[in-house]
């Protein structure tokens, strides 16, 4: 799908830091407007608006990559833990499935549903988080 931002990501045809490209099904990549720094997006490959959408066959390897995403966040960036989130239409910015993978900390301030959002310090910044994922992906 050519107008959709997610799939240009995806197709390289827009620039992003890459955490995670198998191939095959999925890809991820760090979140341009972080609720923290390591907030990692992840994708179908394919374009599927919502979860609903998505094919079964699809399912599986998606959060298969959310669950190895959930501990690289924690191993490759010192969280204590995840937030690990979907939104379908309501709250979704792009209208491509995609699961939200944030890095937690205790005290760090997110509370229910409310999401603030931060920035990176630099592009230098971000790319060091984006390393940091990669290789402590497992």
């Amino acid at each position: 799908m050519t107008d959709c931002v997610f799939c240009s990501i995806v197709a390289g045809a827009l620039p992003a830091h890459t955490v995670m490209d198998d191939d095959d099904t999925c890809f991820a990549f760090l979140d341009q407007r972080p609720v923290f720094k390591g907030h990692v997006l992840l994708v179908p490959r394919a374009h599927h608006e919502t979860l609903p959408d998505l094919p079964p066959d699809v399912v599986g390897p998606l959060f298969v990559h959310a669950q190895r995403l959930a501990r690289a966040v924690e191993d490759g960036l010192g969280a204590a833990g995840s937030f690990v989130a979907i939104n379908n239409r309501v709250s979704q910015s792009v209208p491509h499935v995609h699961v939200h993978v944030v890095p937690r900390r205790f005290k760090d301030g997110l509370r229910g549903f409310f999401w603030p959002r931060t920035t990176y310090e630099s592009d230098e910044e971000m790319a060091d988080h984006a390393a940091r994922l990669r290789a402590a992906l497992r």
